[in-house]
């Protein structure tokens, strides 16, 4: 370390047939990978790591960049090379994403974007199993950080009558809200996919317009296969992963 500037010791081998960006490369992230490195330290520059290590300028803007491709540090204009935020396991269960982050260690918090209750439209009742369009529904859409990272845009539709209050939303995961109102989540169907970020996607998941985003569409039900809450999120791909164990026949 340089002052709070990372800057490793690494020991080139030109005369070796591995390429002089992939040694600079492998070191850090194996820092990166052992906890050495927590999340948020600095990297030093390509300037200043091209004329301490003696290679080319292009060298160490590759090394860095293959760092940026594994999602082991993110670049920012202004604010340089950094360590990124751990990576996300959720696993394919039954649970909230609040209370995934928590066990998993992470500090999880709420902003809460809209609270609204209104009528379903007919696309909306049929989807959730309501009487019809007109249907009393609630719908919510949050952001949800991982120490203070945005990480997901959560929106779910909800019956008016089992909708937890903003303020329980605000504090706690939606899941944990339901069962507090003695809802029954008795299992779920739900699909997984990925597109592109919009405009205001990029910008409250702190990502690049157009950057790979993961989806989520779930609808969950009670004992009686009733419909209690479906949602429709998106994650950011570089910070999230879906884990399952898969079975054979």
């Amino acid at each position: 370390m340089s002052g709070d500037v990372y800057t490793p010791e690494i020991n080139l081998d030109r005369n070796s047939p591995i390429p002089l960006y992939f040694q600079i490369a492998e070191p850090i992230a194996a820092a990166i990978n052992s906890h050495e490195l927590p999340s948020g330290t600095r990297i030093e520059d390509e300037l200043s790591m091209a004329k301490r290590l003696k290679v080319s300028r292009p060298t160490a803007r590759q090394a860095l960049q293959r760092l940026v491709d594994q999602g082991l540090v993110v670049r920012q204009r202004g604010v340089g090379t950094r360590v990124a935020p751990a990576l996300i396991h959720r696993p394919m269960e039954l649970t909230s994403l609040h209370s995934d982050l928590t066990r998993g260690g992470h500090q999880a918090t709420t902003r809460l974007l809209d609270y609204a209750d209104r009528e379903a439209t007919a696309e909306e009742a049929e989807t959730m199993g309501l009487a019809g369009a007109g249907t009393e529904i609630t719908e919510i859409r949050r952001l949800r950080l991982a120490d203070e990272h945005p990480i997901a845009i959560m929106r779910n539709l909800i019956p008016r009558e089992l909708a937890p209050s903003a303020s329980e939303l605000e504090t706690g995961g939606l899941y944990e809200a339901l069962r507090n109102r003695h809802v029954q989540l008795f299992s779920a169907r739900q699909s997984i996919g990925a597109r592109n970020a919009s405009l205001e996607e990029a910008k409250l998941l702190e990502v690049k317009r157009g950057a790979s985003l993961l989806t989520m569409r779930r609808a969950t039900n009670n004992e009686a296969g009733q419909i209690v809450e479906f949602g429709d999120h998106v994650y950011r791909a570089d910070r999230y992963t879906f884990d399952s164990t898969v079975f054979t026949s």
